[in-house]
């Protein structure tokens, strides 16, 4: 057993020494921008037998006493081999991994394996190369852990008098390394980063480390004030209250931020209010945002209502801009409450709200609504219907993720049109620009490679553009709110701790009678839904931290990047990462294909205080159940 843990850790040594090299020089010029490949490969080694030290603990210590079985040596070999595979699948799958977010494995790489069908048909569809590649790998891998751990390899026997000894010693060590450090507190990822590039610290890791720090960093869900710096609760809330513009004491003591919110705009009857929530249309690709010219229908549509320049997404993950454009909620670092156990009944949302004044809610999604647990949320917290891709009527096209955002669009407009003079609150999610970018032929000319994330915009914005050619002949329009806001971009990544140039998306308010709006006021997700509730013209009670932008400007907006939390407020960047001081930065916004600067600035202490309570009070409200209706 003594010999076959030596096999283990040299072979995992060089096996992750050997990717991460190949990851370094891969994305050389952002390692080499942040400090080069000593500390990276320093940092890695220290993760690397952090980790081995866990999992060869057992059989180490034990191989005093039955390293000379064959019994135990098979049992031993065998445990080697499947924590080799586990090492190399991570391993494996890191560069696409990489491509895709930008980081490691983490939390996601768990959490999408809840959701094996929608996740396999994404990966059969768009990447087969890698797929086969992966499958070769892992194949030579499974031959080599034959050779490296055969289950006939025993250790001499020892005396009985050295066992204990020998037990001791190698625990001792084990505990040591896997500690990582003579200090307080053991080595965490944090204890490794050395730059301000977020994926290159993670490159210090490696994968399964990542995957299981990000385990277990969720348990009590993550909470922000575990990660982030402390304050008392009274002071937390008072400078919430005061960001939203909350005066005097709260409604009700149990509920901080709830408030009575009064329509700037009377109509004699509330109108009804439709969401489409755009998959992953960062501002990169919106022509009149200062991006690529993929989007000649949203421009267009930009001119007619009030379109916003300079609006954010709070995450990077549909979950998260659902929880931001329909509960109005801010973000924290544990995953979106779309899938938290507290916020799957009662919880605040629009539907919610409108329910109480007589409204019918649905939920309108090509895919199945049982992916990332929406159809669970949403049925919980106030929405009364669900239409997914088994209620479709007839789609024309069907990709891995479902029915193409025509036939969303289709069904939508059915609805609308259906729904007479009922008060009616839509959300409508579109799937088609997803990889594997796919979509059906013949509706536009594509440039490059069909299938391509350019292509898939250019799509949707065609879909986007045919819906409301309709929309507006639609006796549905003079009564309806539309809003058109992106969930995120497509795919966020930087060497900078908070890359605010991938969360700045599109969003756009039109129908009914909303005059045409050219708005460069920085907003944000969460500013949608109480801007929705006041041009409806529809007085109502909610515990809404946003802004209604039809009376107030916000000048901030709330981002966070995997575990770091960004604030900005007019040229000012508030960051606050984990076990780290926060740190300000001016911020200059740049166009597409320039860079964006980051200037580091003395602190503001007070706009730090202002980020600080804005990154600890969705925790605390979630966890409290402070989030929600009387």
């Amino acid at each position: 057993m003594r010999r076959l843990t030596l096999r283990f850790v040299v072979a995992v040594l060089a096996l992750l020494t050997l990717s991460r090299l190949g990851l370094a020089f891969w994305m050389w010029d952002r390692v080499q921008a942040a400090g080069g490949l000593w500390p990276l490969m320093l940092g890695g080694l220290r993760i690397d037998l952090c980790l081995l030290c866990m999992v060869a603990a057992l059989p180490a210590v034990l191989s005093p006493w039955f390293g000379h079985r064959a019994g135990a040596a098979a049992a031993t070999a065998w445990w080697f081999r499947a924590w080799w595979m586990l090492y190399v699948l991570l391993e494996v799958s890191t560069p696409q991994f990489i491509a895709e977010y930008d980081t490691r494995p983490n939390r996601l790489y768990f959490i999408y394996l809840l959701n094996p069908r929608e996740v396999g048909s994404m990966l059969w569809e768009g990447y087969k190369g890698v797929l086969l590649a992966a499958f070769v790998a892992l194949a030579l891998a499974a031959w080599l852990s034959l050779r490296l751990f055969p289950t006939r390899l025993r250790d001499p026997a020892m005396g009985w008098w050295k066992r204990p000894a020998a037990s001791v010693l190698i625990l001792a060590l084990a505990v040591l390394g896997a500690r990582g450090t003579l200090e307080h507190r053991p080595l965490n990822p944090a204890k490794v980063a050395f730059s301000s590039d977020a994926m290159v610290n993670a490159l210090a890791l490696n994968s399964l480390y990542s995957v299981f720090d990000a385990a277990y960093r969720m348990r009590d869900e993550r909470s922000s004030a575990a990660m982030y710096p402390r304050m008392p609760v009274d002071e937390m809330n008072a400078i919430v209250r005061a960001a939203a513009g909350l005066d005097g004491p709260p409604l009700d003591p149990r509920y901080p931020s709830l408030h009575e919110q009064k329509a700037s705009v009377r109509r004699d009857r509330p109108l009804n209010v439709v969401i489409i929530l755009e998959e992953s249309l960062g501002a990169q690709y919106v022509g009149s945002l200062g991006g690529k010219d993929l989007t000649p229908n949203l421009d267009r549509l930009g001119r007619q209502g009030w379109m916003f320049h300079r609006a954010y997404a709070t995450g990077t993950r549909s979950v998260r801009g659902i929880e931001a454009v329909t509960a109005g909620f801010l973000p924290t670092v544990a995953d979106a409450v779309v899938k938290l156990p507290r916020a799957q009944t009662g919880f605040f949302t629009l539907a919610q709200v409108l329910g109480r004044h007589g409204y019918h809610s649905r939920f309108v999604y090509g895919g199945e609504s049982h992916f990332d647990n929406m159809r669970a949320f949403f049925l919980g917290n106030g929405f009364d219907e669900v239409v997914d891709r088994p209620k479709f009527q007839n789609p024309v096209f069907e990709g891995s993720w479902g029915a193409s955002d025509e036939d969303m669009f289709t069904q939508l407009d059915r609805l609308l049109r259906a729904d007479g003079d009922r008060p009616v609150f839509t959300l409508a999610f579109s799937v088609s620009n997803h990889s594997p970018w796919e979509y059906p032929s013949g509706r536009i000319e594509p440039v490059g490679d069909p299938a391509s994330v350019d292509n898939t915009v250019r799509y949707a914005d065609w879909a986007l553009g045919q819906f409301f050619d309709k929309a507006r002949q639609a006796p549905y329009w003079k009564n309806t709110v539309f809003l058109v806001i992106a969930d995120h971009d497509s795919r966020v990544y930087g060497s900078i701790p908070v890359p605010v140039r991938h969360f700045r998306i599109p969003a756009l308010i039109l129908g009914a009678d909303i005059a045409p709006r050219q708005d460069e006021r920085i907003v944000s997700q969460i500013d949608m839904a109480p801007t929705l509730l006041s041009l409806i013209g529809l007085d109502n009670v909610n515990p809404m931290p946003g802004a209604d932008l039809t009376r107030r400007d916000p000048g901030r907006a709330i981002m966070q990047y995997a575990d770091n939390f960004g604030y900005l407020k007019g040229e000012r960047l508030v960051v606050i990462e984990p076990s780290k001081p926060p740190r300000q930065f001016r911020y200059a916004a740049a166009p597409v294909g320039q860079d964006e600067t980051y200037e580091s600035v003395a602190a503001d202490p007070g706009l730090g205080k202002e980020a600080l309570a804005h990154a600890l009070w969705a925790s605390w409200a979630y966890r409290e159940e402070k989030y929600r209706l009387p």
